[in-house]
């Protein structure tokens, strides 16, 4: 959809929905937002920069534009979405139980968000702010969302990253994910996958903290707490 496609009579609103709308097929540099959005440069980067004061709009590690994590807030907020609704206690049990830091991711285009997260609250620990953007080519949540993806998207994810088909291979056996070092030297973590009523992979749970405490063996320590918590989520989205 560009600018051309709609017309409301109030031309800013005009704009920012063809910008949101942009960006909902995934992240954007400034050029492809005027690409999809039929805007002029200015237009775009003002509006765009402006939505990100209101955290509609965010940026990656790439520094592309990406949706902002207010929008899961409000939809949260609102009751429509189930899994976020319900993240929250499920992923700050995980956290007590396992002593580490847990987050929930979903896709978005190349990237993966962190839509909701409970924190370690001492010591050494792995902090990620809700809305945070990482790459889909490192990390064990990466591997949960792409591992169970339609062939096209799964053989073009691989490309570039630091996983392999026989690593995504043992995630599809396992029914979880682990990574060492892969995001962050010196950081390991262990994720599991949340399916919607039709069994696809919607986002994943991921418990994550430092090697000293993990070891080289995440999935040893956290991998059945981990599989518990996407359950308990998963569950949660399958209610009428």
């Amino acid at each position: 959809m560009d600018i051309s496609d709609i017309s409301s009579g109030v031309g800013v609103l005009d704009k920012t929905a063809v910008i949101m709308d942009a960006l909902a097929a995934g992240p954007a540099t400034l050029a492809g937002l005027v690409a999809a959005t039929g805007l002029s440069r200015p237009t775009a980067h003002r509006l765009a920069t402006a939505l990100e004061r209101y955290r509609l709009v965010g940026r990656d590690l790439q520094g592309r534009f990406v949706l902002g994590p207010w929008l899961a807030e409000l939809s949260a907020a609102s009751g429509e979405d189930l899994l976020l609704t319900s993240a929250g206690p499920v992923l700050t049990a995980l956290r007590d139980t396992t002593g580490e830091s847990a987050q929930l991711y979903r896709r978005q285009g190349d990237v993966r968000i962190c839509v909701a997260a409970a924190e370690r609250t001492a010591g050494l620990r792995d902090t990620v702010p809700v809305g945070s953007a990482f790459p889909m080519k490192v990390g064990s949540a990466a591997q949960v969302l792409l591992a169970w993806e339609e062939p096209e998207r799964y053989h073009h994810g691989l490309q570039g990253a630091h996983f392999t088909a026989r690593t995504l291979s043992g995630v599809r056996r396992r029914g979880w994910a682990q990574s060492i070092g892969e995001r962050e030297p010196g950081m390991a973590s262990v994720s599991a996958p949340v399916r919607d009523p039709d069994r696809r992979v919607v986002a994943a749970v991921t418990v994550t903290g430092p090697l000293q405490r993990l070891t080289r063996h995440p999935g040893a320590r956290l991998a059945k707490a981990a599989i518990h918590a996407a359950d308990r989520l998963t569950e949660a989205i399958h209610q009428p």
